[in-house]
């Protein structure tokens, strides 16, 4: 249902295919709230037709005002975390969205939805999404439950996540870096490692969605299959209070 006095993206000027990784990259990295580009698969770029004629080429002017990338999820047990019967290469994680503002109040929505259907005619092997909201950037997942994602809480990894950083004035680090340095993110067994203190940074549980991407048969198999509930979709951002801990060495 529409609401009175809001303004709406013009569908009939927007259309969507698959961009270079090069392009995508540096929208992503000079505009996306996080500025860091990551693993993708699929960069999909929306297109918005203007009424201007293009200054070089003549003719309309088409331009690209969106980008949404999709990677292979982190983890191993990727598939098998929505449903057992999910190869990991049958799953793909949204990993980054981004619209430019000025074109209408429904339009990442309208995007996501028009992605669900490129991957399904050109990626058929892809059976469902998974894609992460950060609380920390104060995000619910607006445009998941927007576009009826299942939503399954921020409370499926068991153990807190931490960032890490090794000196003072160093930069904070995400715990896959610590994981790729000393084979673990755990700073308990870390602390026996080093020699010098380091920081670590508690950071909030991100929410989960979840999209089943098939349809008919299988789509009902995998919705009775999913390994964690449905649960009501978050309204409101939990209180999140910053905890950073000084850690020494033990030797």
């Amino acid at each position: 249902m529409k609401v009175e006095g809001k303004q709406y993206c013009d569908i009939s000027k927007l259309s969507v295919r698959l961009i270079s990784k090069d392009v995508a990259k540096d929208i992503i990295v000079n505009n996306h709230y996080s500025g860091i580009w990551t693993k993708v698969s699929y960069a999909i770029g929306l297109f918005y037709l203007s009424n201007d004629e293009h200054k070089f080429f003549g003719g309309i002017n088409e331009q690209l005002i969106g980008v949404a990338c999709y990677g292979d999820p982190v983890g191993r047990h990727s598939g098998a975390s929505i449903c057992e019967t999910l190869d990991r290469t049958e799953v793909l994680e949204l990993t980054r969205l981004f619209v430019f503002d000025g074109y209408g109040s429904n339009i990442e929505s309208w995007f996501v939805g028009k992605t669900f259907q490129w991957l399904r005619e050109n990626a058929p092997h892809i059976k469902a999404l998974v894609s992460y909201s950060d609380p920390k950037a104060g995000h619910l997942g607006t445009v998941y439950q927007a576009t009826n994602w299942i939503y399954q809480g921020n409370r499926i990894r068991p153990n807190d996540s931490w960032s890490f950083k090794w000196s003072e004035i160093d930069e904070w680090h995400h715990s896959r870096t610590s994981y790729v340095k000393y084979g673990t993110n755990d700073p308990k067994i870390i602390q026996t490692m080093v020699t010098s203190p380091f920081w670590i940074k508690k950071e909030p549980r991100k929410h989960r969605y979840v999209y089943i991407l098939v349809n008919g048969k299988e789509r009902k198999q995998l919705l009775k299959n999913l390994k964690y509930p449905s649960l009501p979709y978050p309204k409101v951002s939990e209180e999140f209070v910053e905890e950073i801990h000084k850690l020494e060495p033990i030797n």
